[in-house]
């Protein structure tokens, strides 16, 4: 099953999943405890990604873009983000690569290359970017209950609840637009 997520209005990040819905039932089982070396590369690399958007923050406020190496650093870790959220939260099976590759995992992201930005809008990016990281959090705590739900669904049956996974790909889509718009990936507020 291969489908860009939901209309979101021609937004400049979008989804795209190709996953089947079947589970291995082993790998559901042990999911937390195989993500975790996914976790610990997340947090260097989010580490890393954090001056990599302070430099971005000034570069763009100045020059109002950004510069390629970096969105291009930048698109590689929220596309991993997306990749480890999607396999922890089992709205993916197979394990993912640790990288930002593009179409390297069954869940990923589309992002639109670097465009111009209004310099105002970056220099108050954090600022514009709280009600979009509020809702993201409000959302992640879904997550975790849609997740909880689906652990047991997806060891009894096998598989994952097309109900429960386009919840778990909603907010995940969410979670990355929202990170794609604070990182200046994009001027576009995340699509509700």
């Amino acid at each position: 099953m291969s489908e860009l997520l939901a209309d979101d209005g021609g937004h400049p990040i979008r989804l795209v999943n190709h996953d089947d819905l079947r589970r291995s039932r082993l790998t559901v089982f042990f999911r937390m405890l195989l993500a975790l070396p996914h976790y610990l590369w997340l947090m260097l690399y989010g580490f890393a990604a954090m001056f990599v958007v302070f430099a971005a923050w000034i570069v763009g406020t100045v020059r109002g873009s950004i510069p390629a190496g970096m969105h291009s650093f930048l698109v590689k870790y929220v596309r991993y983000r997306v990749y480890v959220s999607a396999y922890a939260n089992l709205a993916a099976d197979p394990f993912p690569p640790f990288n930002g590759a593009p179409g390297a995992y069954v869940v990923d992201i589309e992002i639109d290359p670097a465009g111009h930005q209004r310099r105002l809008t970056i220099f108050f990016r954090m600022a514009l970017a709280i009600p979009a990281q509020i809702i993201s959090a409000v959302l992640n705590s879904l997550l975790s209950v849609i997740t909880f739900f689906s652990w047991f669904y997806a060891l009894v049956l096998g598989r994952q609840s097309p109900g429960m996974e386009k919840v778990l790909l909603y907010g995940i889509r969410y979670q990355a637009q929202t990170y794609g718009y604070a990182y200046f990936l994009t001027g576009r507020y995340p699509a509700l």
